[in-house]
């Protein structure tokens, strides 16, 4: 334990976090989410629900002030109905930390997961809500 860091984070997530580098981009997974499939590098955090996680990372997380979409989901499948929840907790999460909380874009299933093949790091979650994932693009941390 350290004092000050979440003690939702696991020593190999906390040290993933501070590997990545500016315009990296980590996957919050659900449960469902195919990361070892997607990702050589997966990370378990079974148990945690995605916006206390969020909660947890935001305050030591910048996200990429120079993309229009440093927060990405996955869109729902025709015919499925979002569960509004699920954006309002993760928004909910990170309003928590920065007054500038940027639109979430949602991207279609398959280009979600293309995206998740590219990413630095999946984080696979105890988050059960269908269309749970989320994808943050890592900015440039302040000096101060």
């Amino acid at each position: 334990m350290l004092k000050g860091i979440s003690p939702l984070f696991s020593p190999k997530l906390l040290a993933t976090l501070y590997q990545m580098g500016h315009g990296d981009e980590i996957v919050l997974a659900d449960a469902h989410f195919p990361g070892d499939t997607m990702n050589d590098f997966v990370i378990r955090a079974d148990g945690l629900k995605i916006a206390d996680l969020l909660d947890a990372m935001m305050p030591l997380f910048v996200l990429d002030e120079y993309v229009d979409d440093p927060v990405v989901m996955m869109a729902c499948v025709p015919g499925d109905q979002p569960d509004t929840a699920v954006e309002a907790d993760y928004k909910a999460a990170m309003g928590k930390h920065s007054t500038a909380v940027p639109n979430i874009t949602f991207i279609e299933r398959f280009a979600f997961y293309e995206r998740a093949k590219q990413a630095f790091v999946v984080v696979m979650t105890g988050e059960t809500r269908k269309y749970g994932n989320i994808i943050l693009k890592k900015g440039v941390t302040p000096l101060s």
